[in-house]
C-alpha cells in the first residue's frame, strides 16, 4: 500500500481530456489512401486543400474520408480500398484497377490533405457531389459536410440540399477550380468561412 505524506504540497497532473484524437492517426492511414482513382484513368480529378480550427490554424493530424459515384451516377459497390499482405497482414493498398469511390487521407505537417478520384456523375435531382468525414483533434463526433465541382451553375441552382443553404454560406461546399482538373476545398471547422456541415437522423 502507497503512503502519501499530505503534510508536504504536491504538484497534481491533470487527467487528459477524451476527445476522437489524434489517437486514431495510429491504426487509420493506409498506403494509396488517396488513390481512389485507378492509375491512368482519363477522368481522374485531383482534390486538395486544408484542414483549418477555429482560430484559423491548419491541423496536422486531421482525417478526411471522401466517398461518391462514378462518372455515371452509380455507387460503386466493389471491395478493393485496402489489401492486407497474407504473410504478414501489413496494408499493400489499393489493387488500382476497381473504382470503390472510397478514400482516407490524413493531413500532413501544414494541415492539407489531397486525393485523386474520379468526377462524380449526377444522382437523382442533386448536383454532382463527393461526400465527406472529417475526423479532428477536439471533436467529439466526426462531421459530414459536401463537396460540389463547380462548372454547373443550373445543376448547383437546383440542387436540393444548396438551395436549403444560406447563399452566404453555399461556397463553402463547392470546390474551388484551380485548373487542369485540379480542385481546392479548405474545411473550416469553426469561426469566419465555417464550412456548412451536415447532420444525419
Amino acid at each position: 500500500m502507497t503512503k502519501i505524506d499530505t503534510s508536504r504540497p504536491e504538484t497534481v497532473l491533470p487527467t487528459p481530456s477524451h476527445t476522437v484524437g489524434p489517437f486514431y492517426g495510429h491504426a487509420l492511414p493506409f498506403p494509396g489512401g488517396g488513390d481512389i482513382a485507378p492509375v491512368g484513368h482519363p477522368d481522374t480529378i485531383a482534390l486538395q486543400g486544408y484542414v483549418y480550427d477555429g482560430e484559423g490554424n491548419p491541423l496536422p493530424d486531421a482525417f478526411v474520408e471522401l466517398w461518391g459515384a462514378d462518372p455515371d451516377g452509380n455507387v460503386p459497390t466493389v471491395d478493393g480500398s485496402m489489401r492486407r499482405d497474407p504473410a504478414s497482414g501489413g496494408f499493400l493498398g489499393r489493387n488500382g484497377v476497381e473504382f470503390t469511390g472510397w478514400g482516407r487521407v490524413q493531413t500532413d505537417a501544414n494541415g492539407h490533405w489531397s486525393a485523386r478520384t474520379l468526377r462524380p456523375g449526377a444522382r437523382g435531382r442533386s448536383a454532382p457531389y463527393i461526400s465527406v468525414c472529417v475526423f479532428a483533434r477536439g471533436l467529439l463526433v466526426h462531421l459530414y459536410t459536401r463537396i460540389y465541382l463547380p462548372g454547373d451553375d443550373a445543376a448547383l441552382a437546383a440542387d436540393p440540399l444548396l438551395s436549403q443553404v444560406d447563399e452566404a454560406r453555399r461556397n463553402t461546399l463547392v470546390a474551388t477550380d484551380d485548373g487542369k482538373g485540379t480542385y481546392r476545398f479548405d474545411i473550416r471547422l469553426q469561426g469566419e468561412g465555417e464550412t456548412v456541415f451536415l447532420e444525419f437522423q
